[in-house]
């Protein structure tokens, strides 16, 4: 995927913002698949900040790699705003980062429901320093790739505001 000259840009002071505190950045992904870890890596220099990244695309990925205690998936679904505290908190106790984002949701086609419909995204940020915090956003379902972007930018302005 080409990132847009705006994408860039916001991924640069992203970086900025990071590197100007000193603090190091861990990504938790689902489904945007990477996109935060890869925009961000576009930018030259970027692993002096970016830390590491998980795409946990599966259930079991989840638990495995990041810890999700599976109980709380099951009880409140993948798609859940526990699910991305969780996945942000078990990132960052994973990874040598002051920072963790996470982002869980459904881009569809498929998938959704009346409870949880296709363009519903949760997101986490956490740090070593304070609680975790989620946000709940519901994009238009006009498309997959528009509700996946959409939550990059999303993601991108949480990490600023996380700083």
């Amino acid at each position: 995927m080409m990132f847009s000259p705006a994408q860039i840009k916001d991924a640069c002071d992203c970086l900025d913002a990071l590197r100007g505190k000193g603090l190091r950045l861990v990504t938790a992904e689902s489904c945007t698949g990477g996109l935060v870890s890869a925009l961000l890596t576009e930018v030259p220099g970027s692993s002096d900040v970016l830390e590491r990244g998980y795409v946990t695309y599966s259930d079991a990925s989840k638990t495995e790699m990041l810890g999700v205690p599976a109980d709380v998936i099951n009880r409140h679904g993948a798609v859940s705003a526990a699910v991305a505290v969780a996945m942000a908190e078990g990132a960052l106790l994973r990874s040598h980062a002051n920072l963790a984002v996470s982002v869980t949701g459904i881009a569809g086609p498929s998938g959704g429901t009346p409870q949880k419909p296709v363009g519903l995204v949760y997101m986490a940020t956490a740090t070593n320093s304070g609680a975790a915090s989620a946000h709940r956003f519901t994009f238009p379902d006009q498309g997959r790739a528009s509700i996946r972007l959409a939550a990059l930018s999303e993601a991108l302005r949480l990490i600023r505001e996380a700083i």
